[in-house]
């Protein structure tokens, strides 16, 4: 009886952060549909459209280490309530922005304000967890966050079928509504007064030199964040060569997009099912081999024009290979991180989304008629991954890791 209490209490807290992690696939996802319209609709081209999810990535990556560091000073929660104000409001701004580039100005902000709920969530994980236990509770906290990229393409989809692209923005402000309330309701404070960092902005940066400093941590942030700016490649270029080159329709697109949400869930969901019997260094290599190969597929598909089911398997499988190595690259990195678990956590955020930010304009570069760049960026992305675990964590000499703070 006790023990069905214990397990009903830690699925319910991982549904509360799975909530907040849903928030940056949400606010990334959910207007990728209406790419096409509004272009139209600001008479703009696909780049530009294209920037208004860079703008967003780099208020996720920004947002991240502001408020890693504002979480590790002043604890979990108010942090939290004041992000989710600001993102109630910038999303609302969004809806009426009379322009594109004031809509890329919005699309930060909001990016900004959502990145709290990714960073501060996984915090407060490592708050509470540690070891293989942090392994299957990230995994639980996953298997509800990746519902986002599941759910948002088709919930944007749905909105277009009855309103305009501003009807996204609207259903987000009420999204972040709810979330502001759970915030405020819900969520107990985590982390102790005596465990809270100094409110010192030197100190602040000397932990981020600290963490920058440890190999090993470097190494799997790198992996993990260069592999997830892979996706975001995806992520922008998906929307106009489904639609554009393979002539699908906002429907159908919601539904190939969203496949691949049950594709992070599948690997991320193996690594947490299996924590305690394969280790979180294999799966994290296993994840990298498998993403090298389906980009390797992608790319030969995209030269060669091939039919479109040939180009969705090896992306179901890359986006699959997200799930497995985000779940494993994090209680990796995070294990000796317990003083500094915020700032940790906002690094491990910060990478993807500022690399995500530089590649997601990259994907339109050649025009609206080709995937080949998708094919070389994912390639390059997945590559590059492997460089840096096998340079940085199996080259670091053994039990490297960061200086304690105190």
């Amino acid at each position: 009886m006790i023990e069905n209490h214990k397990k009903n209490v830690v699925v319910g807290l991982a549904l509360l952060l799975g909530l907040f992690s849903t928030l940056g696939p949400f606010t990334i996802d959910m207007y990728l549909p209406a790419f096409p319209q509004i272009a139209e609709h600001f008479n703009t081209n696909a780049s530009l459209v294209q920037f208004s999810l860079t703008a967003c990535l780099l208020g996720l990556a920004i947002g991240q280490l502001v408020m890693g560091s504002l979480s590790d000073v002043y604890g979990r929660r108010n942090p939290l309530l004041i992000s989710m104000a600001i993102y109630v409001i910038s999303s609302l701004a969004c809806s009426f922005a009379p322009n594109i580039g004031l809509l890329i100005l919005f699309r930060f902000a909001q990016g900004f304000a959502a990145s709290a709920g990714i960073v501060i969530s996984r915090a407060i994980a490592r708050d509470l967890y540690s070891g293989h236990e942090l392994t299957k509770f990230f995994s639980l906290l996953l298997l509800v966050g990746n519902l986002g990229p599941l759910a948002a393409p088709i919930a944007g989809s749905g909105i277009l079928s009855f309103t305009t692209w501003v009807g996204v923005f609207i259903v987000l402000a009420v999204l972040g509504t709810y979330l502001l309330a759970m915030t405020k309701w819900r969520l107990e404070e985590t982390l102790p007064a005596d465990r809270r960092e100094p409110a010192n902005f030197g100190h602040q940066l000397r932990s981020y030199g600290m963490l920058l400093r440890d190999r090993k941590f470097v190494g799997y942030m790198l992996a993990q964040g260069i592999m997830i700016a892979g996706v975001f490649a995806y992520v922008s270029g998906t929307p106009f060569i489904y639609q554009d080159i393979y002539g699908v329709t906002p429907a159908v697109f919601a539904l190939l997009f969203g496949s691949n949400g049950i594709s992070l869930i599948i690997g991320s969901q193996l690594v947490g099912r299996m924590a305690n019997r394969i280790s979180e260094q294999t799966f994290l290599l296993f994840g990298l081999w498998v993403a090298l190969f389906a980009s390797v597929a992608v790319l030969v598909v995209a030269l060669v024009h091939g039919p479109l089911f040939a180009l969705v398997i090896p992306l179901f499988f890359f986006v699959c290979s997200i799930g497995i190595t985000s779940t494993a690259a994090f209680p990796l990195a995070m294990e000796s991180q317990a003083n500094m678990a915020g700032s940790a956590a906002a690094l491990l955020g910060v990478i993807p989304f500022l690399l995500g930010a530089v590649v997601a304009p990259l994907v339109g570069i050649a025009g609206e008629d080709t995937a080949v760049p998708l094919g070389l960026i994912i390639l390059a992305t997945s590559t590059a991954a492997m460089l840096a675990y096998f340079g940085l964590v199996r080259k670091a000499p053994k039990g490297a890791s960061a200086p304690n703070l105190d």
